[in-house]
């Protein structure tokens, strides 16, 4: 052992588990920090603009890789900016871990500048927060959190770190690398499912959650072909596995095909491979209810916790995917055709038609986007109605393709592209935000160009908060407030970060642009134009009004 100071031993720890790469806006507070990474080539730092978008970034990282992205901001204001991505993080179930500089030990409980008991603060929204008081222990806390980000169900871990407990110099001890523990599935449980499948005559599995590698996606996929078991996505996790598959039968949540719908509510036999059956995929509850009569429900999840928390379940297996989508070809039944009609359904769904009287036709641009981009492209979206124009006609080509908030953030799309693009350089990448999601985060397109990304951006502007306004006109027709925006021109925006940038308003002129756009390497912005009377890909404010 050599005695060194707690940054130090920090970043060498962070390095002995695979780190290589951190998001971080600078505070005062972890300079020690910052200082050791300055000899530290093994870790990439990325600079943000905003603690939001450095969440945003850890987040998707995490996702991407499989172990912890990690993040570094200051106290104060800038955990609390930090807070939303570590909400995103626990619904999404993606491992990160948040380190926060935090008040000297001997000013603490005294309200020092910017102090918050983060304990207290992340207690609620993180798997496990905690404070390092004592230097020596700092290689037992960072690898206890990340066996606690990556094991069971993933999520984020807070550790605040005291700036004088970082500047101490002590001998510790490394801790080795963690890797996730195992989880195979219980031969019983798989005999029983054998049992329950083999009875059963209108079986659909739904799939999604956390932990669906290539290997998870393409085995579950295959066997699903061959039982001809339908293979409905939970909202947000279109690609759990590639959905040319022949039994995929499309997504759940906001905006369903309705023969999915009438499907999952017809089935006697709900398959639930890695999704917690949140409120968004079951409609408020509705769809899949908590008791679901008239139905078996068998639900397969990598956390003992989740298993019948909310849900009545008949058979519950703890597994994670790749083990569970290994096992369960060992499963034999006689084919259904249900898959097929499903998946022909879905296609149906899934092919845009032209609507009469709409200058800019945000269908047929995803298709023309489907036709250019690369199979594998990633697809990032924060939250808002625009989304569902991809969510229902993007096809998604299986783990990771698809990175989007199911807790529903606003701004996460940009930020998400960026840690993609960084993450995987050989792919393309496409950041949607609407004009509402894209304010929010907007300014980390300086983090893309200062970083090197290459992406392309799209900015859905239909000036207003369309979700909302959607909302609104259901319960309140035709009183609209606080839903309406006043934009700045997104293009020269974009260019001023140093974007290659152009604005579209009508669907002919889309594809031009998005071929200019492609030709352009770093990163690229189209300001797409909508009328806000084309509230969602299904209807229209008037409809909703009743006209």
């Amino acid at each position: 052992m050599t005695i060194r100071t707690g940054g130090r031993i920090l970043a060498d720890n962070l390095v002995a588990q695979g780190c290589d790469r951190i998001f971080t806006v600078p505070g005062e507070s972890f300079l020690a920090v910052l200082d050791a990474l300055h000899d530290t080539p093994a870790i990439d730092l990325v600079v943000c603009r905003q603690e939001g978008g450095v969440a945003f970034m850890a987040c998707a990282d995490g996702t991407l890789t499989k172990r912890p992205g990690i993040a570094f901001v200051t106290r104060g204001p800038g955990a609390t900016n930090a807070s939303i991505g570590v909400h995103v993080a626990r619904q999404d179930s993606q491992p990160m871990i948040l380190f926060v500089g935090d008040v000297a030990r001997e000013t603490r409980d005294r309200e020092a500048f910017q102090e918050i008991n983060f304990e207290a603060m992340f207690a609620p929204i993180a798997k496990w927060a905690a404070r390092i008081d004592d230097a020596r222990r700092i290689p037992e806390y960072v690898a206890r959190a990340y066996s606690v980000a990556m094991s069971g169900r993933p999520g984020p871990v807070v550790l605040a770190l005291p700036e004088d407990m970082l500047l101490d110099e002590v001998e510790a001890i490394d801790r080795p690398r963690i890797e996730p523990p195992a989880q195979p599935c219980d031969p019983e449980a798989m005999g029983a499912l054998s049992a329950l499948l083999d009875r059963a005559e209108r079986p659909v599995a739904i799939i999604g959650g956390a932990g669906w590698s290539r290997d998870a996606a393409q085995d579950f996929a295959a066997w699903a072909e061959k039982t001809g078991i339908p293979v409905a996505a939970a909202f947000r996790r279109q690609d759990a596995v590639a959905n040319d598959c022949p039994v995929y039968a499309g997504n759940l949540g906001y905006g369903p095909n309705p023969k999915l719908v009438e499907r999952i509510r017809d089935a006697d036999l709900l398959l639930v491979v890695g999704p917690r059956l949140g409120e968004a995929t079951t409609d408020g509850y509705t769809l899949i209810t908590p008791d679901h009569p008239g139905q078996v429900l068998v639900h397969v999840h990598p956390d003992p916790a989740e298993l019948g928390m909310t849900y009545r379940t008949d058979l519950a297996i703890c597994a994670d995917m790749t083990e569970f989508a290994a096992d369960v070809h060992a499963i034999e039944r006689e084919p259904l055709a249900a898959g097929a009609e499903a998946h022909a359904d879905w296609r149906a769904w899934s092919t845009p038609q032209p609507r009469d009287g709409v200058a800019m036709d945000l269908g047929p641009c995803v298709a023309a986007m489907h036709e250019r981009l690369s199979a594998d492209t990633i697809i990032c979206n924060g939250a808002g109605n625009y989304s569902g124009w991809w969510h229902r006609y993007w096809h998604y080509a299986g783990p990771v393709s698809q990175l989007a908030p199911t807790a529903g953030a606003m701004g996460y799309g940009v930020p998400a592209a960026t840690a993609a693009a960084l993450r995987h350089k050989d792919r393309q990448v496409v950041a949607l935000a609407g004009d509402g999601c894209f304010m929010m985060n907007g300014q980390e397109l300086a983090t893309a160009v200062a970083h090197g990304a290459d992406m392309l951006v799209l900015v859905i502007d239909n000036g207003g908060y369309g979700t909302i306004r959607m909302h609104q006109e259901r319960e309140f027709p035709g009183r609209i407030s606080g839903t309406q925006l006043a934009n700045p021109d997104f293009a020269a925006l974009a260019r001023a970060y140093g974007c290659w940038a152009e604005a579209v308003d009508t669907t002919d002129a889309f594809v031009p642009a998005l071929d200019r756009a492609l030709a352009q390497p770093g990163v690229k912005l189209l300001h797409i134009k909508t009328d806000i009377e084309v509230i969602t890909a299904a209807t229209t404010i008037a409809r909703l009004r009743g006209g």
